[in-house]
């Protein structure tokens, strides 16, 4: 069985969604791009949305504890949604880690990273993942719900 098919390992599917630097910032930073909405309004309306899946979310800024994240719930859960932000186009450490685990991972992105400057156009993650999304907004990370149930 490949890591990109799903392993259900109870009866609620458990999904988490990882979400790396700045993505803290969301409906403040750049919001003619991102959007006026926070991550934690936008999390409790997906969590309504979907209430037979176990959702969970966790943010952080540096690198280390993503990739801790990781390698915590990588061989447990039965999806994990992961926005590395810019991490994305610099971090082998991140790609290693998402290599490494056995729970499928897609990568997510809330605006469309080919319509943006040329170094944001390489993904270290996208190989290593079940699929990639990108330049839906928000819904992004819907769709990937959708993608995993």
């Amino acid at each position: 069985m490949s890591k990109f098919e799903l392993i259900k390992t109870n009866d609620v599917l458990k999904i988490a969604i990882i979400n790396g630097p700045n993505l803290n910032l969301l409906g403040k930073r750049e919001v003619e791009i991102y959007g006026t909405q926070s991550f934690d309004d936008y999390f409790k309306i997906l969590k309504e949305k979907y209430p037979n899946v176990s959702l969970t979310y966790f943010q952080s800024n540096v690198e280390g504890e993503l990739i801790n994240k990781l390698h915590e719930i990588g061989f447990t859960y039965d999806g994990i949604i992961l926005n590395a932000g810019a991490y994305t186009h610099t971090s082998i450490a991140i790609a290693d880690a998402v290599a490494g685990i056995k729970t499928p991972v897609i990568e997510v992105h809330i605006s469309n990273i080919f319509a943006r400057e040329d170094f944001r156009h390489v993904s270290y993650l996208g190989k290593h993942c079940k699929g990639s999304i990108s330049g839906f907004g928000l819904k992004g990370y819907e769709m990937a719900v959708e993608s995993f149930i």
